[in-house]
């Protein structure tokens, strides 16, 4: 399997699908590379490089036991596009993911991408504070972890049905998209599943926003049960400079069948603009 080893000894799978200009995707919690299949092949199929890795902890990464931490997800992120010299890149990240590229631009810069795109991504912050009314309190998330420690499967299987809006009426999601998501979560290991609670819900990312300086799209459904749009993407688009916002009426977190032809439009019309 393709590999690359960080400086602190992780193995950091990734696919690398195609020829052209790059788009790297980094995926949400608690999921794998796989969750951008239908995305990275669909660019892949339009004349560009699709580069997806699996987030350390899970998938076909290494499992470590320290460094389930933002920071670290970014330097990941890093060593996969030092490994393969890219240059030009389109970086794409979902929730976590999305807060993955943002603090790579703040810890790495952007001297290597061309342009960003945010999708129902976790930036600024998810956590209500003080100067932060429109998060969450803190106790959805202390269930988070408290549910992955007491039987993370049946919560994983539960986790679906908001996830893609499956608890909505009129929801077309297949049984196949929820075993799927079952089957990446699981791959996950307990101790990386449990620490990221903690780095997507509490780690402030509005001084790495502000780094951004390159053309940035911002895409949120606005019945997104799982990362709020209030806290998220309409804060997000005030602070990055040169962004475009755009907001898909009653759509769900997770990308799925409708929702996710529509992103891969809106997608390909931006990474060719």
């Amino acid at each position: 399997m393709p590999t690359v080893t960080t400086p602190d000894g992780t193995e950091i799978f990734f696919k690398d699908w195609g020829s052209g200009q790059p788009v790297v995707f980094s995926h949400g919690w608690p999921l794998t590379a796989d969750a951008w299949d239908g995305s990275a092949n669909f660019v892949a199929g339009h004349g560009f490089r699709a580069v997806a890795h699996d987030r350390r902890g899970g998938g076909r990464s290494s499992q470590p036991w320290e460094g389930n931490d933002l920071d670290h997800y970014a330097d990941d992120l890093a060593a996969v596009i030092e490994h393969l010299d890219l240059h030009d890149i389109i970086l794409v990240g979902h929730s976590t993911g999305g807060g993955e590229v943002t603090r790579y631009v703040g810890r790495h810069g952007t001297s290597r991408v061309a342009k960003m795109v945010l999708l129902g991504a976790i930036p600024p912050l998810m956590l209500k504070t003080p100067a932060n009314p429109e998060g969450l309190p803190i106790q959805p998330f202390n269930e988070i972890r408290e549910a992955v420690l007491a039987d993370r499967s049946q919560y994983y299987r539960d986790l679906a049905f908001p996830f893609y809006g499956a608890n909505r009426p009129g929801s077309t999601v297949s049984q196949g998209a929820h075993d799927a998501f079952w089957l990446m979560s699981m791959s996950v290991g307990i101790k990386s599943a449990y620490d990221c609670v903690k780095a997507f819900s509490e780690t402030d990312l509005t001084e790495d926003l502000k780094k951004i300086d390159v053309p940035t799209l911002i895409l949120h459904g606005d019945d997104d049960q799982i990362v709020p749009i209030q806290a998220s993407a309409l804060k997000s688009s005030k602070i990055v400079a040169n962004s475009t916002l755009k907001i898909y009426p009653g759509a769900p977190h997770g990308l799925t069948g409708a929702h996710e032809q529509e992103f891969n439009k809106d997608l390909l019309g931006f990474i060719t603009s």
